[in-house]
């Protein structure tokens, strides 16, 4: 796989939270559902900066949307994870499956 294949932890992580929220994938939701579901809170610098980085690698893309009253109908960014994205998170889970497999006894799992 090229370089631009692989996914740090964090990104990984983004992309799960964007795919979760599907048509409600926003930033504030991204970071509230990582915060949620991965007990990681991240700042709005960490979160955008890692958008845009995923967005430049091909693995999202995003649309403007309309804002509401509640942001003075400023935009929002709607994002959504690319196939190249989802070809990426498909390869990084084979990868730790593969590293894993095998030490479960290590790892303290049973299966």
């Amino acid at each position: 796989m090229r370089r631009k294949g692989y996914l740090g932890e964090f990104e990984q992580l983004v992309l799960l939270a964007a795919l979760r929220l599907k048509e409600e994938a926003f930033g504030p939701g991204i970071a509230a559902e990582l915060e949620e579901r991965a007990g990681r809170r991240v700042s709005r610098g960490a979160l955008y900066g890692t958008l845009d980085r995923l967005e430049k690698k091909g693995f999202l893309n995003w649309t403007e949307d309309v804002g509401g009253p509640e942001r003075s109908g400023q935009p929002m960014r709607l994002f959504q994870v690319t196939k190249e994205g989802l070809a990426a998170l498909r390869a990084s889970r084979e990868a730790v499956r593969k590293l894993e497999a095998g030490l479960e006894e290590l790892l303290g799992e049973t299966r």
